[in-house]
């Protein structure tokens, strides 16, 4: 059996650790719901931060193809703007004054641009009909644009692919580059309440209550489908029963998990390149 230590035992082993002691002892768990902050302006700035790494995240992660690629983060006060990444500076440069802050009719109210259109159709359309959406994001990722030219939804070959299990939906109307928001419409209806779509013959999109549940979504979706494509190529997989695939979707499949993932990245990158909060 364990010892039960007293308060003088527990606090002479915090004095030994040099670690304060929590009196009374303590839960906090990685679903828990993280303490809303101060005001608009320290919320945007939590955005802003989290949205600048996870650009410099995805470039680490190899999803920086081309031009194309995008991820928005919604104004906490002006909820019909959101910011997003200029057109043409690379993910692994991006800085939180590089972001754009764009409004409804796709024009730039704060920064440089140009901005990049199939963001702003894609994006504003997301962000209009989904107002619980913070983020989304989407790019060209090699193994979800792989997967999305099967026009199929994944399995639950694995506890991390139960992450979107009945969670993610299939957009099967490519019809060429996004620059209208009615496309956007449709991928945002396609969309409906879960957490990812699979763009055919496109890629993968998220969406999330904050930037770090969106980006770790799609760190997480992309492994998904490279984890399936994997799987199909070396036999049959045996997926996951249904039962067991939804209960483990309901221990896993909430943001906070996200992020506190994303919040592991997130410190390494800073510690490593802080010119990124600049």
């Amino acid at each position: 059996m364990s010892a039960v230590l007293s308060v003088p035992d527990l606090e002479e082993l915090a004095r030994s650790v040099k670690r304060p002691l929590n009196h009374p002892a303590q839960r906090h768990d990685w679903f828990d719901a993280a303490a809303p902050r101060s005001s608009h302006a320290a919320e945007r700035r939590h955005r802003q931060e989290n949205l600048a790494v996870a650009f410099r995240l995805f470039a680490q992660q190899g999803f920086d193809y081309g031009l194309a690629g995008h991820i928005t983060a919604r104004d906490p006060e002006f909820t019909d703007h959101f910011w997003v990444n200029p057109l043409g500076v690379h993910f692994s440069q991006i800085k939180v004054s590089d972001l754009l802050l764009v409004n409804h009719k796709g024009e730039i109210v704060i920064g440089q641009g140009p901005l990049n259109r199939a963001a702003f159709a894609i994006h504003a359309a997301l962000h209009e009909v989904r107002p619980d959406v913070v983020a989304a994001a989407h790019t060209h990722s090699t193994y979800g644009k792989a997967w999305s030219a099967l026009g199929r939804r994944l399995d639950p070959l694995s506890q991390d692919a139960c992450i979107f299990y009945e969670d993610h939906a299939l957009f099967d109307d490519f019809t060429g580059v996004v620059l209208e928001t009615d496309e956007g419409f449709r991928i945002g209806k396609a969309l409906g309440q879960q957490k990812a779509v699979i763009l055919q013959n496109h890629g993968i999109l998220t969406a999330g209550p904050s930037v770090e549940a969106a980006a770790w979504w799609y760190i997480a979706l992309e492994n998904t489908c490279k984890a399936q494509l994997l799987a199909e190529a070396a036999g049959v997989p045996r997926p996951i029963r249904p039962d067991v695939a939804r209960h483990t979707h309901s221990q896993i499949g909430g943001p906070g998990g996200a992020v506190f993932s994303f919040k592991s990245l997130f410190d390494v990158l800073v510690r490593r390149e802080p010119e990124v909060l600049l």
